[in-house]
């Protein structure tokens, strides 16, 4: 006979299998690239017969990168677009450059005007008619005491490597900065950041951005890396890069073998939905990670692509997977241009209620609002304190059980 306590879990188990039914049955239609791998296939070799490239050239990130599409002429023969979406994209390309690479554009549903990857890559004429929103909403250029540098906490900053990346997403921060000629950071500009930093002995964090850095040389980016990693007080150096993503060949032995030898080396990248993950991208992540650097995924949130409960479940758990530790959900920045994927602060926090207590901390990352004017990363939680008292404080669990639990003074241990 079964005992009472072993009937109580038994209940308890019931209770949450039916917790999590209704994500099950929603995560049945969330598909992952590795779902959809035989579509995947038949846009590349579309794409790769267009561009006349050969399957060496295709996983070449050097071809990947000079064969950007970036005219509604080659965009057209690849993609069904009507004729007023060709004549929106040349409107909004005339005011906010676009490009996506070969690689990337084969993850999108050529068919789906509205698909995640499309959105992402592809401008909508929402970019033009949506008002709101400045060009730089974060300050960048009024946190910049020395050239490439953006700094906003005593602690560590940013260097601007490059305004050149795979994809132009049509969410960037930096749009600004984009411009219609790529080129990446004079050397002169490099030295003086690192100038600064060895003159900062505060400084104990250095993030290397762009743009993409990884989209440099390998000579180039060691350049850096050695640069930094002789100045002491430099403890650890992180790298910002969607390339694993938009890009994955670019993560190649060579480059992953120059990266292994600056520990601790971190590198931080921007799933935005499970298509995204790949056997492309899954490769290139377990390749970083087999190397010993940690990898961390700074997902926005982002209306009409991933600001679904389960659709940012589905993405973390699948992460986790591959080895990348979910991060950040940044809430989308006011920048011109991109207002149309700006979500309600609620809905993130809808999101985050969402994760907490159904998957497993490993999954849920910081839910972040970058303050206006360069005033910093702010998280944003559900209220879980509902109040205090004297000696206690009353809590929600992530079940809504509202229970008191003793908010107790400490004890002087030095009297014992």
């Amino acid at each position: 006979m079964i005992d009472t306590k072993r009937q109580r879990a038994l209940a308890r188990a019931q209770k949450l299998r039916e917790r999590i039914e209704e994500y099950l049955e929603s995560r049945k239609i969330i598909h992952t690239g590795f779902d959809v791998v035989e579509d995947i296939e038949v846009r590349k070799r579309r794409i790769m017969e267009e561009l006349g490239g050969t399957e060496e050239q295709w996983n070449d990130w050097h071809w990947q990168l000079a064969n950007r599409i970036s005219d509604v002429d080659t965009l057209a023969r690849l993609i069904e677009l009507e004729e007023q979406d060709l004549a929106d994209i040349t409107r909004v390309g005339k005011h906010h450059r676009w490009a996506v690479s070969p690689y990337y554009l084969s993850l999108a549903d050529f068919s789906d005007r509205f698909g995640p990857i499309k959105l992402q890559a592809i401008p909508l004429i929402a970019e033009l008619t949506v008002p709101g929103g400045t060009l730089d909403p974060m300050a960048e250029e009024y946190t910049s005491p020395a050239p490439a540098i953006t700094r906003r906490y005593p602690d560590r900053l940013i260097i601007l490597a490059s305004n050149i990346c795979p994809v132009y997403c049509r969410h960037c921060q930096r749009r600004r900065l984009i411009g219609q000629r790529d080129h990446h950071t004079d050397w002169k500009l490099i030295e003086k950041a690192i100038h600064y930093i060895r003159d900062n002995p505060e400084i104990r964090d250095v993030l290397i951005t762009g743009g993409d850095p990884l989209t440099r040389e390998d000579e180039d980016i060691e350049r850096m890396l050695s640069a930094l990693r002789k100045i002491d007080h430099v403890e650890i150096i992180r790298i910002g890069t969607r390339t694993p993503i938009t890009m994955p060949q670019r993560i190649t032995p060579e480059l992953v073998s120059m990266l292994a030898k600056y520990h601790p080396l971190y590198l931080n990248t921007q799933f935005n939905h499970p298509r995204e993950i790949t056997p492309d991208s899954a490769k290139a992540c377990n390749m970083l990670a087999d190397a010993g650097i940690p990898l961390g995924n700074q997902m926005v949130l982002l209306n009409g692509i991933n600001a679904r409960c389960s659709v940012v479940k589905a993405l973390n758990q699948e992460l986790l997977k591959i080895r990348v530790r979910p991060y950040y959900i940044f809430h989308a920045k006011e920048i011109k241009g991109t207002i149309h994927f700006v979500t309600s602060v609620d809905k993130g926090i809808e999101i985050m209620e969402f994760l907490r207590g159904y998957t497993s901390g490993l999954a849920i990352p910081c839910y972040i609002i970058n303050a206006p004017n360069g005033l910093g990363k702010t998280p944003i939680l559900p209220q879980y304190v509902l109040s205090r008292g004297p000696d206690f404080i009353t809590i929600r669990t992530w079940e809504n059980k509202v229970v008191r639990y003793p908010n107790r003074r400490e004890v002087d241990i030095r009297q014992f």
